[in-house]
């Protein structure tokens, strides 16, 4: 985890691949996010309303990386 990254929390609500998804956050936003390096090593799949957890960039808000799903 990068010490800038900001971590949010969100519901998956479309599957565009194996690596994309759109993700709502808590707050109400929407954003694109892609899985992190260990989550696609050990192909953990998510479906739509999949809570997981999402690391955000302070420099573009729009994207984000997928790096814990919720059970």
């Amino acid at each position: 985890m990068a010490k800038d990254a900001i971590k949010m929390s969100g519901k998956i609500t479309k599957v565009f691949s194996t690596k994309d998804y759109e993700v709502l956050l808590d707050n109400g936003i929407s954003i694109k996010a892609f899985t992190s390096g260990k989550m696609t090593l050990h192909n953990i799949k998510m479906i739509p309303g999949d809570i997981v957890d999402v690391e955000l960039s302070p420099y573009d808000m729009t994207k984000g990386r997928i790096v814990y799903r919720q059970k």
